[in-house]
């Protein structure tokens, strides 16, 4: 069916088109404005009488693959007020038409700034020169830093969180509206005195999210104290994890008298570089023996670190129950394979090169040097005895075995788990009360969170306890309340996506115009 279209309805509302001429690679609309009178911009009168025409040139939108381009017949009018500063001034058009001194339409530089926003400035401006649409990258990224706009709307809910401008040297901080959902301020950098000047800005803010960093807790008690704290809840659970982690590598000691491995290690049986961590491990024990005597004999820390040579924080670490890691077999690769190769040895192939090759064919990713240790130091405990080395799992792996359900460990790591709990009571007792401050988390039982404390004060979790004590009422908020820091983190992975596309090259008003000119 036939379609009547007159021109003028494709071009911007309020022009009237005069003529419309074709050039080798687009068009040229020709057109004027409708309305006889304009005001005067400084005193607003209207005015009828034409002073002069001059043509403005600006770009539109492209047609059918060909650039367009809009001819104004602009006019000059003489302003009648008579005590107007201004005699004679150029017609403006509507900001939905072309802006002050702009040389693209408004519709226009909407596209422009929506590619700077999506892509940044040099794959923007690929983009834009295939849509028809020639503009420079430097031109996107002003476009964008012009356009950016403030959120103008009343905050009553904001998550707070650190992001890294370079990870480990330099941190800034981002502010949320959780309410809405959107980013609305990035910070340039994590201090207490600069979060806390941008809250007190803000002082109709009432709930304020937060991790369990005391910085932002700090800031937001000094400028608003008023506001409720609630203290992310993955965090809580993160660190609770963390806190029974750090009581398993507390107690490896007695975690070894209890799995029977303390008398295990036969040098005789180690490789060359096992053997060099071997050596390692006895000059550290020695060194902890050392510092634990003279601590036991009531010299201070500051004294020892004189005595002995080490820093202070590796002294304060073994005084408080913090030793070096125990020695132990490297954790290889080779872990989902030992059934197999205990298999070829048994049956007569003892060669490493060849067992290396079979597990090639099997999808093994190791090197051959993996598989030649494995070979050396099975070769070595039958030639020298008849026991195995045994290994002793690490810290952390002893402690996802020990809150792993028991109906997901093997035969093996299950008897490990409970010679670990026979041998180590309290550890265990850790594990329950870690268990417990999950469970209340989850169900949201704030009557629990007294108790719990109580419980755990004693325990080998107390550092943890302590924390929760000193920060009840953010954790209490934490339980109560339906806020977290969660959708912040999702912010941040959008703001470090948007950071790499700019190759970690962009300024801080130029990533919260691009994170914020979509929303």
């Amino acid at each position: 069916m036939a379609m009547n279209m007159r021109i003028s309805s494709l071009i911007p509302a309020g022009l009237v088109v005069e003529s419309v001429t074709e050039i080798e690679d687009g068009i040229i609309v020709l057109a004027r404005a409708a309305e006889p009178e304009r005001p005067c911009p400084l005193c607003g009168i209207r005015s009828r009488r034409i002073h002069s025409r001059y043509v403005r040139t600006v770009s539109d939108l492209p047609c059918a693959g060909r650039r367009v381009e809009l001819r104004f017949m602009a006019r000059r009018f003489v302003c009648g007020a008579p005590f107007c500063r201004r005699k004679i001034f150029a017609e403006r058009f509507a900001d939905d038409v072309v802006a002050e001194r702009s040389r693209r339409s408004s519709r226009l530089e909407c596209i422009v700034h929506h590619l700077g926003v999506a892509l940044g400035g040099r794959p923007a401006a690929s983009l834009a020169r295939r849509l028809m649409v020639p503009v420079s990258n430097d031109t996107l990224l002003r476009v964008v830093r012009r356009r950016a706009r403030q959120p103008t709307q009343i905050l009553k809910v904001v998550g707070i969180d650190y992001w890294a401008w370079r990870k480990n040297h330099r941190y800034g901080s981002i502010v949320c509206d959780l309410e809405r959902r959107r980013i609305i301020a990035l910070l340039p950098d994590r201090e207490i005195a600069t979060v806390a000047a941008w809250l007190a800005d803000h002082p109709e803010i009432d709930i304020v999210s937060r991790d369990r960093g005391g910085g932002y807790g700090a800031a937001a008690a000094r400028a608003l104290p008023q506001a409720i704290q609630v203290a992310d809840r993955w965090h809580l659970m993160e660190n609770a994890s963390a806190a029974f982690t750090d009581s398993v590598r507390k107690s490896m000691r007695l975690i070894r008298a209890a799995i029977g491995a303390a008398t295990t290690i036969n040098p005789e049986l180690l490789t060359s570089a096992e053997r060099l961590q071997y050596d390692g491990y006895v000059r550290r024990e020695e060194m902890s023996t050392a510092i634990l005597k003279l601590a036991g004999e009531g010299i201070a820390i500051k004294q020892i670190v004189r005595l002995t040579g080490h820093s202070r924080k590796l002294v304060r670490q073994v005084i408080r129950g913090q030793p070096n890691e125990i020695f132990r077999v490297r954790q290889s690769s080779l872990e989902p394979w030992l059934l197999w190769l205990d298999e070829q040895w048994r049956s007569g192939c003892c060669n490493g090169a060849e067992l290396w090759r079979q597990l090639r064919g099997k999808g093994f990713q190791g090197s051959l040097r993996v598989v030649g240790e494995w070979t050396t130091r099975r070769r070595r405990a039958e030639m020298t005895s008849d026991r195995q080395l045994h290994r002793v799992p690490s810290a952390r792996t002893i402690a996802r075995l020990m809150t792993t359900a028991r109906d997901h460990l093997s035969k093996a790591e299950t008897v490990t788990v409970a010679a670990i709990e026979t041998g180590v009571p309290m550890l265990a007792e850790a594990r329950r009360i870690v268990d417990d401050f999950h469970v209340m988390i989850h169900k949201k039982d704030v009557a629990q969170l007294d108790p719990w404390i109580a419980e755990a004060s004693p325990s080998l979790i107390a550092s943890f306890a302590k924390g929760v004590t000193n920060d009840k009422a953010a954790i209490r908020a934490a339980i109560t309340q339906q806020w977290s820091n969660g959708q912040v983190e999702g912010q941040i992975n959008k703001l470090k996506l948007v950071k790499r596309q700019m190759y970690g090259r962009a300024k801080l008003d130029l990533l919260q115009a691009r994170l914020m000119g979509a929303t």
